[in-house]
Formats: structure tokens, sequence, C-alpha cells
């Protein structure tokens, strides 16, 4: 069943409700690589629960709907859809307990033709459920690559942060650990794309690949570390591109160029000096 514009415009994404603890977000932000060093006190504070914060990123799985896109009456080939790009701005200081609300929709459809797929943005609105109070709107971009033609409108498409032309004026390398694929999907991100070696291989890849938001987490720490030397109150919005897959294990390398109200950024991995990250936008709170 081909997609059909005002039905998927419209989806009912269910509302999700998510009881968070403090070791939920121990948890996360170890996923994400904190506490490699066991004596650097800054990262501690977001593994020690006397004195734990939250990582900016960890709203992306908070209040996650699931992987809702398989519904058959959806209309999406969902084997074929690939995570574009993710946005994230905080609105309020992240809390360590509590229900959270994860509200979502789909906010525009982008037909690109037959053959050339199609784009698909949505958002999320993460949402304290004592007090009613927006924590956290996600916006992603997701490539349908099997799905174009449907008769869609052909835009507005979003356009991405430009990168500046000249050497960065920050560089930060972070090592993933080669186990950090299964740490991270007891976030709840199950897909069997990161821990199965066979489907790994089905989908074209040697071995399980890193999720696409731990890479996400994993630049955000650099951001955090860099740009707010560690004070969550200071980090605002990130937004970025999703160029390549990373591989557990290998070492991301993020570069920053500073702008006014934040930055731009990038990242890549060493070992293979490949852009996994591009087009990022930085803005502080």
């Amino acid at each position: 069943m081909p997609i059909i514009y005002e039905k998927l415009l419209n989806y009912p994404i269910p509302e999700m409700r998510q009881h968070l603890r403090w070791q939920d977000v121990a948890m996360y932000n170890f996923s994400v690589g904190l506490g490699q060093d066991p004596m650097d006190e800054q990262q501690l504070d977001f593994l020690y629960e006397p004195r734990l914060k939250v990582m900016p990123s960890m709203p992306v799985v908070l209040g996650a709907p699931g992987f809702w896109s398989r519904n058959p009456d959806t209309g999406m080939d969902w084997v074929k859809i690939v995570h574009g790009e993710q946005g994230l701005i905080l609105h309020k200081p992240l809390p360590t307990e509590g229900e959270i609300i994860g509200r979502s929709r789909v906010t525009g459809l982008v037909d690109r033709g037959e053959g050339k797929g199609a784009l698909m943005y949505s958002e999320r609105q993460v949402i304290d459920a004592k007090t009613g109070d927006l924590l956290a709107t996600l916006t992603s971009t997701s490539f349908l690559r099997g799905d174009g033609g449907f008769g869609g409108p052909s835009g507005p498409v979003k356009q991405p942060h430009a990168e500046p032309d000249r050497a960065p004026d920050i560089t930060l390398d972070l090592a993933t650990r080669p186990e950090q694929a299964l740490i991270y999907r007891l976030n709840t991100d199950l897909n069997p794309l990161h821990i199965d070696p066979k489907i790994a291989a089905a989908a074209g890849f040697p071995r399980p690949i890193l999720h696409g938001l731990c890479t996400l987490g994993t630049v955000c720490h650099a951001l955090l570390k860099t740009l707010c030397n560690y004070d969550t109150s200071r980090f605002g919005k990130m937004d970025l591109r999703f160029s390549s897959p990373v591989y557990p294990g290998e070492t991301i390398r993020t570069e920053i160029w500073h702008e006014a109200g934040g930055a731009a950024f990038r990242a890549r991995v060493v070992e293979r000096d490949k852009v996994v990250v591009s087009n990022g936008l930085f803005r502080f709170a």
C-alpha cells in the first residue's frame, strides 16, 4: 500500500508515558561514553547519584513512540527508512526522576519523485507529566528511500546549516567502546542492526554499527565539554545531519567553529577519516 499523503501527515502516533529513574539517567550517560576515565570528577557528575546531572541529549530516548513506521497502514517501506537529521531544543532543566510524556507528530512530507524517495519531517515534545512543562522539542528528518512518487508536495525542504570553509577552532577526540552499541540499546533502541552480525551483514555492513543517536550523544558530550565546561544550563540547542555510520570502538573527532550565539560543528571517525556528522548547529541557552 503506497503512502497516502493526508493520512500519513495526520497519522495518530501513540502518546507515550515513561517512568524515569535516576538509574535510567546514569545508564544513558554511561551509554554515550561518560565515565571512561573514572577519576574525571566532571564526568562523574553524570554517573554518581548524589550529584547526578542529565546529558542534554537524553530527550532523544524519552517518551519515544517506538518503531511505529513499521505499521502496515502507514504505507511506508520501513526497511528502507534512513534517519537523516536530528534536532534538539531544551526548554527546561531535565529531571533525574519523574514521569515523562512523549507526544509525536508528522510535521511534513516531501515527495522527491518516483524512484527518488521521500522526506518525512517529524517532531516530539517531551513533557513533565507532573507539571505539564515542556522540557524539550525534538525534530527529525527521515529519508524514505522506497516511497517516492506518491503525489505529495516537492517542498519545502529543510536547508542544512553551512559549514565554515576554514580550519576548526576546536577539535576533540572521544573514543567509543567496542561494546557501546550493546550498552546503548538498553535505552530501548532495540534495532537488531546494532547487535546481530547476520542482520548487519544483510544490510551491507561488515559488523553491527553504532546507533546514530549514540553518535549524537557522543558529539553532544564534545560540545558540552568544550563549549559549556559541563554546565548543562548553558546548552540550548543542537541540530545535525547523519552522514555515515560509526563502528563501535572507533574514535569520534568533533570539529567546532565558533559562531555568534554558539557554534557550527561536524564529526568524523579518526581511524577511517570519514565524516559521520555534518552541518551541525549549536546554540547556547
